[in-house]
């Protein structure tokens, strides 16, 4: 009777606790949703006036510096239309010196270009001399400078969509008109620098026409105009449902089919404005980041009452503790695994550096016979000089065999470079990286493999930019890279009537080091990089260069690439991170 009455109270007790679970979990989804949306909604708006605030400030910035490079431009025509070269070359008509003239005048202001027009409009002084000769004759800024004594500006599209603007102003003698010098201002340069950000920045005029736009479709059109170029209304009504349950208020423009915030500036200039339409996405980041700590919070609470209400809880916690336990031992093990696989991956890494050494070593084989051939040329050449020397001292003539001397030290100097250059490409590359130029890397590998290119006549074609090409690597291990790289080409066009070898250095988003010759071409792409593969006669090489070189472009975050060439030949190019791109984009 006792057991039956206890089994009967459980179950009366069990339908009780099931209701204040289930009535527990309703309440704290309910707050939950609650105080998500109430958030969502504060810091939308919190968020948005802080993202309109740093667009003011912005655009601030950018009008002042459009105002300071319109206020210095404006100085010059005044500064010029009085230069007495110029009205005395206007006077004579003799421009012989004119453009040169400008041109050191512009290098010293930093103006755009200059242009030095006749009274005819024609062109006889610019500092882009294609222009000698061009009419402007109907060109506002020539005509409007006519009519007044003050500095003229003008504005005019070009056909490619682009605007000019030029400040210009009458080149007076005796009081009367002799020419027209015109000064244009670069914009462009700033419309450049806003292409780069992630807002879309426009400067319109006083007629309300978009003169300066990081689109260049949106140029000459009104800013209604503008929007209509990329936004479809489909993409509009898309972009209202998506933005709906962040945004209280409706977007105040739609760009690419995203709303996007409108802010807008007056330009203390003519009339111009300025405007930049800034997309939601930080908005929605930090809010959405602060929702998602609120969903965490109130996950960690239910989770909490379903462990704290649930009957279940104990004897699943007890399950957990054994799971734990043998995940323990799980992980012991993996940990014992994971120690011998990190010892197994070291030994790997210090074979290959052996495998690595020994290539280089057996490049400094191959290049033995060549090298002792440049040693014996100086050898006898100072053999010479010392035979000729002691004549000379027989013969009391010290100073002709003081020059024999000289000849004999400067024969010392170019051996020991000989042997330095050998010395410092057979020493162990570092694992610290340093910031290395390439174009010195391609010389010192070209030096290195001197004396095997004069065995042969073989024609090499360099081609290096003007600027560094900035990498971080260890310079050692990268001039091997290319010493293989040079190897294989010569051993690539050694049945070739004319070999011939092209380096090519560009920088773009990466550096990129070309390495083509016109030999037979690669026969197996796939297994090129692969360790002992090798299409040399045995006892020439055992197939490790290309693969080892392979790893160590990989190990300097880039790639090593082959290809055959369509006129013939094989191309090889290794591609590393540019330095520069980095220290810009950490700027």
């Amino acid at each position: 009777m006792d057991g039956a009455f206890h089994s009967d109270e459980t179950d009366e007790a069990a339908p009780g606790i099931s209701w204040r679970v289930r009535l527990t979990i309703t309440a704290l989804v309910l707050v939950a949703i609650a105080v998500v949306l109430v958030t969502n909604r504060w810091m939308s708006e919190r968020f948005t006036e802080t993202t309109r605030n740093r667009s003011e400030v912005r655009l601030a910035l950018y009008s002042g510096n459009m105002l300071s490079e319109l206020q210095r431009t404006s100085v010059v025509p005044l500064l010029l239309a009085r230069d007495p070269a110029l009205i005395g070359a206007l006077g004579s008509g003799d421009f012989s010196a004119t453009s040169q003239r400008l041109i050191s005048f512009q290098t010293e202001i930093g103006a755009a270009s200059i242009l030095l027009l006749d009274k005819d409009g024609r062109t006889v002084g610019a500092t882009n001399r294609n222009l000698l000769g061009t009419s402007h004759r109907p060109a506002p800024y020539f005509v409007d400078a006519q009519r007044t004594k003050e500095t003229v500006f003008s504005s005019a599209q070009r056909e490619e969509g682009m605007f000019d603007f030029t400040y210009s102003r009458a080149v007076l003698s005796d009081n009367r008109v002799i020419g027209v010098i015109v000064v244009a201002v670069d914009l462009m340069k700033y419309e450049r620098a806003w292409a780069g950000l992630q807002d879309a920045v426009l400067v319109t005029d006083s007629q309300g026409v978009v003169i300066l736009a990081t689109e260049p479709r949106w140029r000459g059109l009104t800013i209604d105009e503008a929007l209509a170029v990329r936004d479809a209304p489909s993409a509009i009504r898309r972009a209202l449902q998506v933005t709906a349950d962040w945004a209280q208020n409706p977007p105040d423009a739609y760009l690419k089919g995203e709303a996007v915030m409108k802010t807008e500036a007056r330009v203390p200039f003519r009339g111009w404005r300025i405007v930049t339409f800034t997309a939601y996405d930080s908005v929605r980041e930090r809010v959405n980041g602060i929702l998602a700590l609120e969903i965490m919070g109130f996950a960690i609470l239910l989770a909490l009452a379903f462990y704290l209400l649930s009957r279940r809880a104990w004897s699943q916690s007890m399950s957990f503790q054994r799971e734990s336990a043998e995940l323990r031992l799980l992980n012991a093990r993996l940990q014992r695994e994971v120690a011998e696989r990190e010892k197994v991956q070291k030994d790997l890494a210090v074979a290959e550096l052996t495998l690595a050494q020994s290539s280089k070593l057996a490049a400094l084989g191959e290049m033995s016979a060549a090298v002792s051939h440049e040693l014996n040329q100086p050898l006898a050449a100072m053999k010479t000089y010392l035979a000729g020397a002691r004549l000379l001292l027989q013969r009391r003539r010290p100073d002709e065999a003081l020059s024999s001397f000289q000849r004999i030290d400067d024969l010392i100097e170019r051996m020991g470079a000989i042997t330095r250059q050998l010395k410092s490409y057979a020493r162990k590359g570092g694992d610290a990286f340093e910031p290395v130029d390439v174009r010195l890397c391609v010389s010192s590998a070209l030096s290195m493999m001197e004396p095997q290119l004069k065995v042969r006549v073989v024609r090499i074609t360099r081609t290096l930019p003007r600027q560094p090409v900035m990498v971080m690597a260890d310079r050692l291990r990268l001039e091997q890279v290319i010493i293989n790289l040079l190897r294989n080409a010569l051993d690539a066009t050694k049945t070739v009537a004319a070999p011939q070898i092209d380096l090519l250095l560009s920088a773009g988003e990466t550096a990129t080091l070309t390495v083509r010759d016109n030999g037979q071409g690669i026969t197996d792409l796939d297994n090129l990089f692969e360790p002992f593969y090798t299409t040399k006669k045995p006892g020439e090489g055992v197939g490790l260069g290309l693969a080892i070189s392979s790893g160590i472009v990989t190990d300097l975050g880039g790639r090593l690439t082959a290809r055959n060439a369509e006129g013939g030949g094989a191309v090889f190019e290794v591609q590393l991170p540019i330095l520069g791109k980095e220290v810009a984009a950490a700027e």
